[in-house]
């Protein structure tokens, strides 16, 4: 190995990068624009616009708006005058949800028996609906116990004070703030996207260009080559990194509690998979175009199996299954571990593990078949 023809390719390479403007404003905002936009997504279902149609129009009626209101998940918007309404609006998506009380409410009530209110949910998302619905029942329930207690009371009866007390503790995100998961999350699924783009083009545009025609005839052997286009990625890898991080705590607040040096350590660990990756899909593409389809063909099924938009263990089985051989259900892991909780390799080297086996096995597949020469 002479390193200073490695040194010459790492050279030529940040030269290269940093002379398209393009590239390097791609490269360094849109993973700040990522996490800024995926920073700010909440799965949260909260003010869901609802139309009420109240044919009471009685103060407990208006109770019971209120406590759909004080729920935080209804926004009481539209005022209905018949059922239509309540059809029409929801058909056309003005309201989520709708709300229809019937005229005999309050004397029910009175008189100890339980009408019925419904509650219509558009359930073309079935997450917000979902959330509405369960939503809609906590507040009958709790408002049923209230009127319980209250006929009990005026009938002269102490309301039974037996019951179970249930202490709830929220650890490691007590505020249960949303960004605190998906940030790091972001972070992992950023860093794959922008390492295996990196590396796949720099060895796909060489072959464009034809410039690795002059590298065939020099006498820079094929590991040196690699060696050299590494260097710079992994370079910019890590202020993207530095980057994201600093946006992380400075920006949304978002606590780093574990080691810093393990984490950037976890992503070198990753950087194999990933440059690895692209390396491999730029020995098979002839063109960019091609290089970018097949990327693609790794990199969705990854983001979707990898638990960064659902968790793995509410897959089916089969998919569970092959999302054991996604590295980054593996980096995603250690970074939400040492960021959220502050675990150590104590916790986490199963993970490592894993993670540097699928690494090397990318990595050194895409060796194999890289060849300084034009096919």
């Amino acid at each position: 190995m002479n390193w200073q023809r490695v040194w010459t390719i790492a050279v030529k390479e940040f030269r290269q990068f940093f002379r398209d403007h393009r590239t390097v404003g791609a490269t360094m905002l849109l993973p700040l624009v990522q996490v800024i936009l995926y920073g700010y997504l909440s799965s949260e279902v909260r003010n869901q616009p609802t139309i009420v149609w109240d044919n009471s129009q009685t103060a407990q009626s208006r109770a019971l708006l209120a406590a759909f209101t004080n729920s935080s998940y209804f926004d009481l918007r539209y005022r209905a005058a018949d059922m239509r309404d309540v059809v029409r609006h929801i058909d056309d998506g003005q309201a989520l949800a709708g709300i229809v009380i019937p005229p005999n409410y309050a004397p029910l009530l009175h008189e100890g028996k339980t009408p019925e209110v419904m509650v219509a949910v558009d359930a073309s998302d079935a997450t917000a609906a979902t959330t509405a619905l369960a939503a809609a029942q906590a507040i009958g329930a709790n408002l049923t116990g209230s009127l319980q207690v209250r006929a009990l009371r005026m009938r002269g009866i102490s309301p039974p004070t037996v019951g179970v007390d249930i202490r709830t503790r929220a650890w490691y995100n007590p505020g249960l703030r949303q960004e605190v998961f998906i940030v790091p999350g972001v972070l992992a699924l950023v860093m794959q996207f922008t390492m295996t783009f990196l590396s796949m083009s720099t060895i796909v545009r060489e072959r464009e260009l034809g410039t690795l025609e002059q590298l065939v005839v020099s006498p820079i052997r094929s590991s040196e080559l690699m060696l050299g286009k590494m260097i710079p990625l992994i370079s910019i890898g890590y202020v993207n990194v530095t980057t994201i991080l600093l946006l992380a705590v400075l920006w949304f607040g978002v606590p780093i509690a574990g080691s810093v040096v393990l984490l950037y350590f976890s992503v070198l660990v990753f950087f194999f998979t990933t440059l690895g990756l692209g390396i491999l899909v730029s020995t098979v593409a002839k063109t960019y175009i091609q290089a970018v389809q097949l990327i693609q063909f790794f990199l969705m099924p990854s983001m979707l199996l990898s638990g960064f938009i659902f968790p793995v263990e509410a897959m089916p089985g089969p998919l569970q299954v092959i999302s054991y051989a996604i590295p980054l259900r593996y980096f995603l892991t250690i970074v939400r571990g040492i960021i959220i909780k502050g675990v150590g390799i104590d916790y986490l080297w199963p993970q490592f593990l894993l993670l540097g086996i699928l690494g090397i096995a990318v990595f050194a597949t895409a060796v194999s078949r890289f060849h300084k020469r034009i096919d």
